[in-house]
Formats: C-alpha cells, structure tokens, sequence
C-alpha cells in the first residue's frame, strides 16, 4: 500500500485522473484543535507540541496501525488521519505506555474546560463500497497516499462507478 511506481509523476505531481483505494475497512479519524484565546500563547503552543510527538511515535511503529495522514493548521487545525480499525485507535488512545495519555492528562490539567483552547475529534469507520476518491494533477495525497492509487476509467471512471467498485485493487492495481 502506498505505493506508487508505475503512475507517472512530474515534480512530484501524477499528472492523471487516479482514484485511491484501501483493501478492507479502515477509519478515517479526524482531529485537531481550535486556538479561542490567542494572547494564551504558551498555553496552546505546550499543547500544539504533543501532536507531532504521537505522530513521530505512530510513524515509528507501524503494528499500532496507523497508515498516515494529512494535516492543516490555522486558528483551527485539523489531522486528517487513516487508520486499520477503530481497534488499533482505541488500543493506542488508551496506550499507558504511548504518547497519547500523557498529552491528554496535561491538557485537561492546563487547559481543562478554561474555553482557551479547544480539541475536537470524529471518527469513522469505513467499508468497502462506501467511499470514493478522486485526484486529478495531485501529488501523493489522503487515502490515495496511504492506499492504492488506481486509474480512474472504465468503471472508476465517476463517483457513482467508483463507489460501486470493489476496494480491492487486485490484478488492476496500478501501482504494484
């Protein structure tokens, strides 16, 4: 998974119509946080400093069953993260001995329910058959990143083709 050799790239960006694949279920979690006081620097940067240190750690460890994901930043930010079940999330979230509990006890003891700086997150667990993707002159990106990256004609062709196709890439993966 997350490969890409055969699908022509130039600077990085597959000048095509790809649409991106994952075999079986997996989740999709999203998280982030919400700066609502900005003059309380230290406090959301102290808590904005735990996100890449469970990334580093996920990344690290691939049996955790993290896959990758995409992030944003702003007043609110957002990690647009995949996952191989809601199983491996949880079991890491509740990890005494990952990065996650750590960062979570020390933003409920600094931050709390002060309203100086929000969390937030959704999950969602996905099956085949109810998604699809699309990317035209991208590079790499989300679950075409952390998936399979397929052509998108024949039955892949449109949305409604691409959901009624099967998730699994088989013998007409484009990137093996």
């Amino acid at each position: 998974m997350g490969q890409e050799s055969s699908i022509s790239k130039v600077n990085g960006v597959h000048n095509a119509r790809l649409t991106g694949v994952m075999e079986g279920d997996f989740v999709v979690f999203l998280i982030g946080m919400r700066i609502n006081r900005w003059w309380h620097l230290l406090t959301w940067l102290r808590s904005a400093r735990a996100m890449p240190r469970m990334l580093r750690e996920l990344e690290a460890h691939p049996e955790l069953g993290y896959l990758g994901g995409e992030a944003w930043f702003g007043r609110t930010t957002i990690l647009m993260s995949y996952w191989r079940s809601t199983e491996h999330l949880l079991a890491y979230a509740k990890n005494r001995d990952a990065e996650h509990l750590p960062a979570w006890r020390a933003y409920n003891k600094m931050v709390g329910t002060s309203g100086v700086l929000g969390v937030w997150h959704e999950t969602y667990r996905v099956r085949p058959g109810d998604y699809e993707t699309m990317y035209v002159n991208m590079p790499s990106f989300g679950l075409g990143k952390v998936g399979a990256l397929l052509p998108a004609h024949g039955r892949r062709e449109d949305a409604a083709g691409r959901l009624a196709a099967p998730a699994t890439a088989g013998a007409d993966r484009a990137n093996s």
